[in-house]
């Protein structure tokens, strides 16, 4: 069994990097680092050869061949469409430029087919528009070029067919707009674009009733965006979500998962030097200051705390004692949480005794939830919560995670928590075992844990998959000899195979040749994703002076692609609800797990001492 590196660090070992760092690189948000600690900034080694995926599918466009060497043009590596080649010929196009080009097209398709290369196009400036180009530029530019005089855009695009022409390739635009930014409007209860666009196609519908239907849909969008229904709004506000093991509900566990918004409202415990705590009830995308705000207002209330520190501050405390000091206006810090880190409010002078909490660093031996529970049933558990978690990221979190880190309008707050569940099951694996002082129930647990891998294989959930097959290959069960001489040769003959999956070399290509033979459904190993497009995000510039590399965000936009690719059908998903259905359902959402490598190993040696 291999040792040494830590199983996720390995998988996702730089093989060829080959980037130009620079000292203002992005910077992502903590949860990166710290969910998966593996997935750090890269470091130049040898190669620049780069293999990639194709979904070799005819609705997506494959990945490309071979990213941009650093600080070089894609457009070496790029042959653009016709459309494409009448946004980046000139290499003129500047953000506010890209969009009326754009514009230009679509007028100039307006009584045709709209072709699918434009189409793509569109597609592409959709998606990755917030890299160059800030949400409220956006509408700012598409109102202007809305309400233009007519002699006016005949000089700046060069040649659109008519005012009624440009007006509807506008109102195109915007409702893709609408269309993939509607969760994020609909949190920012200040936003007038809709409205105030609406308000211009009103004003010139008597010129122009041939924009009859388009102008009636803004205003269906206009009716949607700024008036919910009140059973939605009544429905979101007295949700009180669960965040994995920040203060869960088991009730709200069992419930099927929906996607995070900013205004959703959680409870959280923020724990004070001395361990005890206070129970806050908070929107998602709080700041820190307003989390200390609530904290100040509840023990102001307690005896237990009479006098209130002056200088309070707020501190992720893991469970190995690591802590990271939040600034004040850090925004939406609880998806960024680790496994097992815990919120702490103290003094600053008081930072140096903060410690995890006791249950965090004791654990006692006992038997396993999953000898009575089916392999099968396991699974199946597994790859329903994977997918209804993997269904909740919105395919925009994945730009603005990588291209914007803490700085983007979108916060990914779901994208993290399909980070943190595969740092959890990884753990939970290793947990489960090192747990187990038995020897002939660990090589059974060991067995179940290859079985439910090989399942989860089967039902195209590699996300599972391979955090199962990592957290086997921990260098804390990895040792464990007395263990794996005691499996069945069949079972360590199919964990090789399993682990020649997780082999980085040539750029993980046993993984992506395993990815290339499936069909959707099928759920991804996430952090490989975003290790795709930091490489293609820091190995091209995104702009050119003041020009946009519009090759690099097509590049970007195919691989958003195809992650929708892989979602586009839906899994049939059990609904039994026998009490042994629910019991494994809770297990499996509410995993208990140690993530603390240090106490693992610890474990590992009391189960099977280095002289055995």
């Amino acid at each position: 069994m291999p040792s040494g590196m830590k199983p996720l660090e390995k998988f996702l070992k730089k093989q060829s990097s080959g980037l130009n760092r620079t000292g203002t690189a992005n910077r992502r948000r903590a949860s990166l680092s710290r969910v998966v600690p593996f997935f750090r900034e890269p470091s130049p080694e040898e190669g620049k050869a780069r293999e990639v995926l194709s979904p070799d599918s005819e609705d997506v466009s494959p990945w490309p061949a071979a990213p941009c060497e650093a600080g070089s043009s894609c457009a070496e590596v790029s042959s653009p469409t016709n459309e494409e080649q009448g946004l980046s010929e000139s290499q003129s196009e500047t953000p506010d430029q890209l969009i009326i080009a754009l514009i230009h097209t679509l007028a100039g398709q307006r009584c045709d087919i709209i072709s699918p290369s434009t189409e793509m196009l569109l597609d592409d400036f959709m998606l990755t528009h917030l890299i160059y180009l800030p949400g409220d530029r956006l509408q700012q530019v598409l109102t202007q070029q809305f309400s233009l005089d007519d002699d006016i855009k005949q000089h700046v695009v060069g040649g659109a067919k008519s005012a009624a022409d440009r007006k509807w390739a506008v109102l195109q635009i915007t409702f893709r707009y609408l269309e993939n930014y509607r969760e994020l409007l609909q949190e920012q209860t200040y936003n007038n674009f809709p409205k105030d666009l609406c308000v211009c196609a009103l004003q010139d519908l008597s010129a122009h009733p041939e924009l009859v239907e388009d102008v009636l849909k803004l205003q269906r969008w206009t009716e949607i965006l700024n008036c919910p229904s009140e059973e939605v709004k009544d429905s979101r506000r007295k949700q009180v979500r669960p965040l994995f093991r920040h203060f869960r509900r088991i009730d709200a566990c069992l419930q099927p998962r929906e996607a995070f918004r900013g205004s959703d409202e959680i409870f959280c415990r923020v724990y004070s030097p001395d361990h005890s705590y206070v129970t806050i009830r908070s929107r998602l995308s709080c700041s820190v200051e307003e989390i200390l705000c609530l904290v100040r207002e509840k023990l102001q209330f307690s005896e237990d705390q009479p006098v209130l520190p002056v200088n309070l501050i707020l501190v992720a405390v893991t469970s190995s004692g690591e802590k990271a000091v939040f600034r004040p206006s850090d925004e939406a810090v609880f998806t960024t949480l680790g496994v097992n880190t815990h919120l702490f409010v103290c003094d600053t002078t008081e930072l140096d005794t903060l410690t995890p909490l006791p249950e965090e660093v004791h654990w006692s031996p006992g038997d396993s939830k999953l000898h009575d529970m089916s392999a099968e049933e396991v699974t199946n558990q597994l790859v329903v919560f994977d997918w209804e978690l993997f269904s909740c990221v919105h395919e925009v979190e994945f730009v603005c995670y990588v291209f914007h880190g803490e700085q983007a309008q979108w916060r990914p707050l779901n994208l993290e928590l399909v980070l943190q569940r595969c740092s959890e099951l990884q753990h939970w694996v290793a947990t489960e075992i090192l747990q187990c002082s038995s020897l002939p129930k660990r090589v059974q647990l060991v067995r179940k844990f290859i079985k439910i891998a090989s399942l989860c294989k089967q039902q195209q959930d590699l996300l599972s998959f391979l955090a199962v097959v990592l957290g086997l290959d921990n260098p804390a069960v990895s040792r464990l000899r007395l263990t794996w001489e005691g499996l069945p040769g069949r079972f360590r003959k199919q964990f090789q195979q399993f682990e020649s999956v997780v082999d980085p070399s040539r750029n993980h290509k046993s993984y992506r040749d395993l990815l290339s033979t499936l069909r959707p459904p099928l759920i991804p190993f996430t952090p490989l994703l975003l290790k795709d497009l930091t490489f293609l995000h820091e190995s091209c510039k995104t702009f050119h002076g003041d020009v946009v590399n519009f090759e690099k965000m097509h590049k970007v936009a195919e691989m958003v692609r195809t992650i929708r690719w892989f979602r586009h059908t839906q899994p049939v998903m059990d609904t039994e609800t026998s009490p042994s259905h629910l019991q494994t359902k809770a297990y499996i959402r509410q995993l208990q797990v140690i993530d603390n490598q240090n106490l693992l190993f610890d474990l590992s040696c009391k189960l099977e001492p280095k002289d055995t």
